[in-house]
């Protein structure tokens, strides 16, 4: 999953990323009930400090797993000290990415990028990659900032992911926020 080190939300930031006024904006479980479900095995590419990893690993339940993947070790630390000693501990698996690829082979049945596709250089093999980690049928939410992605720029994305495979959907309103759920056939 290569990434431009210059355009990556920096482990510094790790703090506002799991502000608690953020759920005001972007609840995790609102955005999220209709993709997620229980026993389901989720991904959550570039997880950060696990603002929806977390969540999701409620989501779940006692039989499913969230996948947290991230390319920096400060962000999945974060996300392991947040976590450690809580149930959800065992639920969330980390995972860091390799500098050009995610570098997983289990099936997943729904699939998370919040606020980083714009920080790949080289989409069109980033959604291959997820293309073939997602279970037929299942569903990959992308979700980009309006402040760094224009409309444009996320119809750009969206003919990548076309040409990799995958059908596109309108995605729910997210504030201030452009989305689009790609599914795979």
């Amino acid at each position: 999953m290569q990434q431009d080190s210059r355009r990556v939300c920096p482990a510094e930031h790790a703090g506002w990323l799991v502000n608690p006024m953020r759920r005001w904006f972007q609840n995790p479980e609102k955005l999220l009930k209709r993709y997620v479900k229980e026993g389901m095995t989720v991904l959550d590419l570039g997880c950060g400090p696990g603002f929806f990893s977390v969540p999701m690993a409620d989501m779940v339940g006692e039989t499913g797993k969230v996948i947290a993947v991230d390319i920096q070790d400060e962000m999945l630390e974060r996300l392991k000290n947040r976590v450690a000693g809580h149930e959800v501990e065992r639920r969330i698996q980390l995972h860091r990415a390799e500098e050009r690829r995610i570098g997983l082979s289990e099936a997943v049945d729904f699939a998370l990028a919040f606020y980083m596709v714009h920080e790949v250089p080289d989409q069109g093999a980033f959604f291959r990659e997820v293309k073939s980690l997602l279970k037929p049928g299942a569903s990959f939410l992308v979700i980009e900032p309006m402040f760094h992605v224009s409309k444009k720029a996320l119809e750009e994305t969206i003919t990548r992911a076309k040409a990799a495979g995958f059908v596109a959907d309108s995605g729910p309103g997210v504030f201030f926020s452009r989305s689009v759920v790609l599914r795979h056939q």
